[in-house]
């Protein structure tokens, strides 16, 4: 015969099955939580000259192409605007290339800890975001300016007055916020790595989506003859 007993709920261990279930739980969203995270692009910026995709700031409309990946703490990135910059952009205006410039940050190591390399690119996001047609000044401002390796670089205000030398101001929370450096490290690892390096690094050039080395690049006023 039954007794009561047998009868009875055994609360303790429908408490401790819930426990482990809720545990496990717990378990499986903070692994999808870090997953998302490690992956996470952030928020991207908007606007018509910006390709979320990708991370380039595209200008002009020509039917070639021109990639590249440039970091404002990179010496040689700005040697190659000195240089090149103006070749570059007479391409884009006789309608032989498109420009699509990307952004980003592999040199915040060499900032003293201000992660300039990654506030200055997301910067330019900020300042083609609110007008497209300002991002070339604003990075040849930039370039002008640019700060030497193992220093501070430019603070953000000097970077808010750059943008405002060049017609972009409303953009201050974005700078300050880094609204975009999330986007900016994420498009960073995407950067192409060039033929015969062992990893990213600043400049690198995409002709017509082909990536090329660095010692391809032909002499200063001869930059046209990439695209023939």
């Amino acid at each position: 015969m039954a007794t009561a007993a047998t009868g009875k709920t055994n609360w303790f261990a429908i408490w401790v099955s819930t426990a482990v279930v809720v545990v496990v739980a717990l378990i499986i969203g903070l692994v999808v939580w870090m997953n998302n995270s490690a992956t996470d692009p952030g928020t991207p910026p908007t606007g018509s000259g910006i390709e979320q995709e990708t991370g380039a700031i595209v200008v002009g409309d020509g039917s070639q192409t021109l990639d590249t990946y440039l970091d404002f703490m990179c010496p040689i990135c700005g040697q190659f605007e000195t240089t090149y910059g103006p070749e570059i952009l007479d391409l884009v205006e006789d309608g032989t290339i498109t420009l699509k410039i990307h952004p980003v940050s592999i040199l915040d190591r060499f900032s003293q800890g201000t992660e300039f390399s990654t506030r200055s690119a997301n910067a330019m996001y900020c300042v083609a975001e609110a007008d497209p047609d300002a991002a070339v000044p604003f990075m040849q401002a930039m370039f002008e300016q640019q700060p030497a390796e193992q220093s501070p670089g430019l603070s953000d205000e000097q970077i808010l007055q750059i943008a405002s030398d060049v017609g972009v101001t409303g953009i201050d929370s974005c700078v300050a916020d880094r609204t975009y450096a999330s986007y900016v490290a994420a498009m960073t690892k995407e950067t192409p790595v060039q033929p015969g390096s062992s990893g990213i690094g600043t400049p690198t050039l995409a002709i017509n989506g082909e990536v090329i080395s660095n010692s391809a690049i032909p002499a200063q006023g001869s930059f046209a003859t990439l695209f023939d």
